[in-house]
């Protein structure tokens, strides 16, 4: 095992401390009424500690939330070849829900009971929703601007948010069919 290794997996546990001591305190007391020094002691690390791995309060707070809009935006760019938008979503989702852990429970929890914190990361995600309407307009060779894949996009993201709490088999499937059919109602792009 080499020094650079552990010295990388030592800085993951670190890292994995804080932002559980941090989402455990903004659901207990609330996100405005945290602070630093607060989250510190939950982790036993000093205030410099939590600013040297997120320098504010709020991108601690959404640091889960826009890994996971990371990977979703990644996920939809980078699909297999022959795979549509939709086919690359599902694959998204099954991965993502097979991968689920405490932390992501705990994340959501801190985002049910802040308002404030789920106003930002519904804005944040407004931004992979515009990306996804992108996608989805170039694969239909429509405008991105047009209602069909700026309302399909947002749809999407619905069902993203629906599953993500209900991870259970049926509901992707439910959830796939209903993205496949509203999909399939769409009037066809007009073609130049």
């Amino acid at each position: 095992m080499t020094s650079e290794g552990l010295r990388e997996r030592s800085k993951a546990r670190r890292r994995e401390a804080i932002l559980r001591a941090a989402y455990k305190l903004f659901a207990e007391r609330g996100f405005e009424a945290t602070t630093i020094a607060d989250i510190a002691t939950a982790a036993e690390v000093s205030p410099r500690t939590v600013t040297l791995y997120f320098p504010s309060k709020l991108e601690l707070a959404l640091s889960d939330f826009d890994a996971f809009s990371v990977r979703l935006g990644s996920a939809l760019r980078r699909r297999e070849e022959d795979w549509t938008i939709l086919d690359a979503l599902e694959h998204w989702l099954r991965d993502e829900i097979s991968s689920r852990g405490e932390l992501d429970d705990l994340a959501d929890t801190m985002l049910e009971l802040n308002p404030q914190l789920r106003a930002v990361a519904g804005a944040r995600l407004a931004e992979v929703i515009q990306e996804g309407a992108r996608i989805l307009a170039e694969e239909q060779g429509a405008d991105p601007d047009d209602f069909g894949p700026r309302m399909a996009a947002a749809a999407a993201a619905a069902v993203v948010a629906e599953v993500c709490h209900r991870p259970q088999e049926a509901d992707i499937e439910a959830a796939m069919a209903f993205l496949r059919a509203g999909l399939a109602t769409l009037p066809a792009a007009p073609r130049p």
